[in-house]
């Protein structure tokens, strides 16, 4: 790291974390601070921060391969995440391209990684926003810049909400139904498909499902939509039979989502 980097790193540092963010001595997560904040993403953290949206960082909560969560607080003290995009790794552009490539939102977006990389960001607040306007429960995205999206915390005190592969609540045929009315809602009202849709990116709040990962998502002229469809049902329907709940066919559900039919 250059004299400049460490003389922004440590700027942004002051400002946050009670005007300074906490030098871990764990050795991992310092690694894992110092892959993920390069100098273009500190000087991104540091217009947030500066914006407001972005008052105090708490942590990392959760920590991928391509993204890394932090629980933070913004300038009126309300928790969000903060969610950061690695930037260093060419194969998380090989799994983003089939996603974005066919979306004509951002078909003259460059294909460098990093350029790449900032369009997923941004792909993914625009499908948050979307889905959040036509009343599917998803995170609130608050805003992005480059590789980084803010958006509401989902959880109590800086402990996520838990994804529904660990958690079934109590209530799971309700819940079930809440899915595959999000699964419609998104299809009918916001023409998109979620296409990355399991237990593993549903967390239950309150005994609510809520759903995350939206980078992925597509619009309906994207020429692999129907088959991220059939893909995202078959995965909902697969889980929810396996833990015991009555579930209905693919093909019952398949219409019904496109609105052809009754379940």
């Amino acid at each position: 790291m250059s004299k400049e980097d460490k003389r922004i790193e440590r700027e942004v540092f002051e400002k946050i974390e009670s005007r300074r963010v906490k030098r871990v001595k764990d050795k991992d997560l310092f690694e894992t601070v110092e892959e993920v904040f390069d100098r273009a993403t500190l000087m991104a953290l540091y217009e947030l921060i500066n914006r407001g949206f972005i008052r105090v960082m708490h942590g990392v909560v959760n920590a991928g391969k391509e993204a890394r969560v932090y629980w933070a607080e913004d300038a009126d003290g309300l928790n969000v995440a903060v969610k950061i995009y690695l930037t260093s790794t060419s194969e998380f552009k090989r799994s983003m391209l089939p996603y974005i490539e066919g979306d004509p939102r951002f078909k003259f977006a460059k294909r460098d990684v990093r350029s790449i990389i900032y369009v997923w960001a941004r792909k993914e607040y625009a499908n948050l926003r979307k889905a959040f306007q036509v009343g599917i429960r998803v995170p609130k995205p608050i805003a992005v810049n480059k590789n980084i999206l803010i958006m509401d915390f989902i959880g109590d005190e800086g402990v996520p909400a838990p994804l529904l592969k660990d958690y079934i609540p109590e209530d799971v045929e309700n819940l079930f139904r809440e899915v595959l009315k999000f699964i419609q809602l998104l299809y009918l009202k916001a023409g998109m498909v979620h296409a990355d849709l399991s237990e593993y990116n549903i967390m239950v709040y309150n005994d609510k499902p809520v759903i995350i990962d939206w980078g992925q998502a597509v619009i309906l002229s994207h020429p692999m939509a129907d088959e991220f469809l059939v893909r995202d049902i078959n995965n909902i329907l697969r889980f929810f039979s396996r833990i015991g709940s009555a579930v209905p066919s693919f093909e019952e559900v398949y219409l019904w989502v496109k609105g052809k039919g009754q379940l």
